[in-house]
């Protein structure tokens, strides 16, 4: 083999070599933009990161200057009312120093009024004492005045007692008397009834002119002894209940 002849194994050699060479480079290049490219993405993200940053500090400051612009108005209103009040003020201290002398008549006035409070409180607690001395007496004799709570009760109740009792009494008089009177009056009734009877007997008696048989004088028998009988019934007086209501009658049958 002769210098400057290339034969296929040296050549393939080179090949590889240079493949070799190539293959390094492009991996360097590949790991170089990998790198630019995270680089670039973190640039990207700072980029973002800032815009915001930018954004807010424009926010806060539009927002400061609202609020300087707040604080300036505001200020100039509180020298307006400073202004105003010290204006006020000239026109009122006359009538602060009147107020003043006010002020004094009035500590005064409330000095002897204080003074008349504390003597009103002084008897408000010797008040209290004696009503708590009171309340402690009725305590411990509260039994006493439950008693003759008690015992007026009693009383008021057997006065009703009596009066219900006097009541039923004049009731029931009433009603003895009304049914006397009407026996009285039927017994009168019978006794006239029975005169007309022996009138009109005598009178048959007569006309007929019987001497020895005189059937007709039985009824003037009867009358007799039923006049005989008379005061006897008129002294029975009948069993009177124990006790008669306000509408019950003692004389009617049971």
């Amino acid at each position: 083999m002769t210098e400057g002849t290339i034969t296929p194994e040296v050549q393939i050699k080179q090949l590889e070599e240079a493949l070799s060479t190539e293959t390094d480079r492009l991996q360097k290049l590949f790991a170089a933009y990998e790198t630019q490219e995270k680089e670039l993405v973190d640039a990207k993200a700072e980029i973002e990161v800032l815009e915001k940053e930018i954004i807010d500090r424009e926010i806060e400051k539009e927002s400061l200057e609202s609020i300087i612009a707040e604080k300036d108005v505001r200020v100039r209103e509180l020298e307006m009312k400073a202004t105003k009040n010290s204006k006020r003020v000239e026109h009122l201290e006359p009538e602060l120093e009147k107020m003043e002398e006010k002020y004094s008549r009035e500590k005064d006035r409330l000095g002897k009024v204080f003074g008349i409070a504390e003597e009103l409180d002084n008897d408000l607690r010797l008040a209290v004492t004696e009503m708590k001395a009171r309340d402690d007496w009725y305590v411990d004799h509260m039994q006493i005045f439950e008693d003759l709570n008690k015992a007026i009760k009693e009383r008021y109740e057997m006065i009703e007692r009596a009066v219900e009792s006097e009541r039923k009494s004049q009731h029931m008089s009433r009603a003895f008397t009304e049914r006397v009177e009407e026996m009285v009056q039927a017994r009168s009734e019978e006794m006239a009834e029975e005169e007309a009877m022996v009138v009109e007997a005598k009178e048959a008696t007569a006309a007929v002119e019987v001497v020895e048989e005189m059937p007709e004088e039985e009824p003037v028998v009867e009358e007799a002894t039923a006049e005989e009988t008379t005061p006897d019934e008129a002294a029975e007086e009948p069993a009177a209940p124990e006790e008669w209501g306000d509408g019950q009658d003692p004389w009617a049958s049971e």
